[in-house]
């Protein structure tokens, strides 16, 4: 399996518009950020999870033919409004895409997209995706999924276990009842927002203390603002990184 993160950026993405800061106008192209989304590769498939708002980027740049399913985390603009950029798929391959989600997140979705889910008469337009509710770990592809709630401010998020490998993004706590299901993870790429405080994310301290309590063996920290610049690895304890754009990882 392999593992891609397609985008490592906050809901703003990095260059934030109208922004010089020593970030924004880094040439480091680690410092660039689309908005936050994983690929995930298996046998010939590709999951997807989010529809980033630069999904279309993020599809181009790594040569992505084909998405087999998507896994949503959350309803939150940043992590489905590339949504409608999945018509490019379905013009090629004609075929209708399995998506997973809670019941939450369905309801924002149908409410702002409910021509990707169902054919109005008329309108010629395909339904793109074939939604199922999350209720519990399923199987896709010959993947066990396992769905982590997590608190993401007022709101919740699901973030997904599979295998020894974890993706949390977008959260501000893990409920006592999700911390068994990230026990003995080889792999844990989680949300680590920025160095100040935030009232809906994990900052990089609350991050890395929540996720030395899990003890992976490599903790990744993704959904980065401008005011994390990537050179700054280096104040980061062993075993802990900033997420890139294009950062791959073979489990």
């Amino acid at each position: 399996m392999k593992v891609i993160i397609l985008g490592s950026g906050t809901s703003t993405g990095v260059p934030m518009v109208g922004c010089n800061c020593r970030v924004c106008s880094s040439d480091d192209k680690r410092n660039k950020r689309t908005r936050s989304s994983l690929l995930i590769r298996h046998e010939n498939r590709n999951i997807l999870v989010d529809t980033s708002t630069d999904l279309r980027r993020q599809a181009l740049r790594h040569n992505i033919d084909r998405i087999d399913a998507v896994l949503f985390t959350h309803a939150h603009a940043d992590h489905v409004n590339g949504i409608d950029d999945l018509r490019g798929f379905h013009f090629l391959h004609k075929e209708i895409i399995p998506c997973f989600a809670s019941s939450a997140t369905f309801d924002i979705l149908f409410k702002g997209f409910s021509y990707i889910f169902k054919e109005y008469k008329g309108s010629g337009y395909s339904p793109l995706l074939n939604p199922t509710e999350i209720t519990a770990p399923f199987e896709l592809f010959g993947l066990t999924i396992i769905p982590i709630p997590l608190e993401h401010g007022k709101s919740t998020s699901l973030g997904y276990r599979i295998g020894n490998f974890a993706y949390l993004t977008d959260c501000s706590n893990i409920p006592e009842a999700s911390l068994p299901l990230l026990a003995g993870l080889d792999l844990l790429i989680m949300d680590g927002l920025r160095w100040t405080p935030h009232p809906f994310h994990f900052n990089i301290e609350t991050a890395i203390a929540t996720a030395q309590q899990l003890n992976p063996r490599r903790t990744i920290l993704t959904h980065l603002t401008h005011e994390v610049l990537y050179a700054e690895n280096s104040k980061l304890p062993d075993r802990f990184e900033f997420a890139y754009d294009g950062m791959e990882f073979e489990l």
